[in-house]
């Protein structure tokens, strides 16, 4: 009780969010991509790599944290009693919303923690991603306001909420069993990339550690970047907001430290300088965050203490990065993909269409 109430104190969500701020750098010292010691969206789509279902040889790789981040979750829901299996609410939508986050995201080339890890160590064009994750939320709290609602959630099976943990001890083992063969861009059923962001990582124990401690915490303290932004708009409160400023304030700390802040426009690290798409790539992710409820951390760690529709809304965004590099609509440092500016309009529409035909009269 008393980590719970330490963790949920505004001192403890500026701790929480230091924390992964510094560990966040810390992993891109000690081998992850540049300016991506995490990235939600870039994880997962790395792992979609790693299983097969797209081709991009130079994402594929088998994520520790992303794994970490569900099973700290769950570590911490029944160290606290608070793990409540429950699904139902309109899992289609939630997995549309994930695909089209997904898409979005890799239009901008990072989830919201990698936008405010990249404007940590310097970047510029974070800036407009910034930008437009905060439109995105804005537009989907008129949304809220409106009496948007995807329904209640029903108490359901406890085997329902652990199957995205499963999955996710599942790819652990795939990792353990199939583990990298140098030079080799398969082992076994397992992609690995050779070069380009997914040949940098961390070590194994590193990352899984590090996950572990960010999904056991993060879930103590509610952490979510779209929710920080929300509650700012909806009700002035800047309780999560404070977490997030300690995020990039930790993380500006220990890049000076450690020579990883090059400030910029040009030539960062995964990222390119197409602002306005860098805008609307995050304008759609925004948008389909705040619909469905929580940014793609803040769903792992929901999947993580049960809630299956978070559980959909992750495997959404798995299947929505095997679409983005299957059918060119990721960006690469040389600019948004062949088909990316038509699926962020597309993505866009979608979630306007969503918006405005889930709402519930308000008496």
């Amino acid at each position: 009780m008393m980590l719970k109430n330490i963790f949920a104190t505004r001192w403890g969500i500026i701790g929480v969010g230091g924390l992964i701020g510094v560990l966040a750098a810390l992993l891109q010292k000690l081998g992850n991509p540049g300016n991506m010691g995490i990235c939600v969206a870039c994880f997962e789509r790395d792992i979609a790599g790693a299983i097969g279902i797209h081709r991009a040889a130079v994402v594929q790789y088998m994520r520790p944290e992303i794994i970490g981040f569900v099973l700290g979750s769950l570590i911490a829901a029944y160290i606290f009693k608070e793990f409540r299996s429950r699904t139902g609410s309109a899992p289609i939508v939630r997995f549309v919303l994930g695909v089209f986050a997904m898409i979005g995201a890799l239009v901008f080339l990072g989830c919201p923690w990698r936008a405010l890890l990249r404007l940590a160590a310097g970047d510029g064009n974070a800036i407009f991603g910034l930008l437009g994750l905060t439109g995105g939320v804005w537009i989907g709290t008129l949304f809220l306001k409106g009496g948007y609602n995807l329904g209640r959630t029903e108490k359901t099976h406890t085997s329902v909420g652990w199957l995205l943990p499963l999955i996710m001890l599942g790819f652990l083992a795939l990792m353990l069993i199939f583990p990298q063969i140098k030079g080799e861009a398969k082992s076994g059923i397992l992609f690995y990339s050779l070069k380009g962001p997914g040949a940098m990582h961390a070590s194994l124990i590193i990352s899984l550690s590090a996950g572990l401690a960010i999904g056991f915490i993060a879930q103590r303290s509610r952490f979510c970047t779209m929710g920080a932004l929300r509650d700012l708009i909806l009700f002035k409160q800047t309780h999560l907001l404070s977490g997030l400023i300690a995020l990039v304030v930790a993380a500006f700390i220990v890049n000076i430290i450690l020579d990883q802040f090059h400030p910029g426009f040009a030539k960062q690290a995964v990222a390119h300088t197409m602002q306005v798409w860098n805008f609307g790539g995050m304008v759609l992710a925004g948008l389909a965050f705040a619909l469905a409820g929580g940014c793609p951390g803040r769903q792992l760690f929901l999947a993580g203490e049960g809630d299956g529709d978070a559980a959909v809304f992750v495997i959404g965004m798995i299947a929505g990065a095997a679409f983005s590099h299957n059918f060119g609509l990721a960006s690469s440092p040389k600019g948004v993909g062949p088909h990316g500016i038509a699926a962020v309009i597309i993505g866009i529409l979608v979630c306007l269409f969503i918006g405005f035909t889930m709402r519930k009269k308000i008496a």
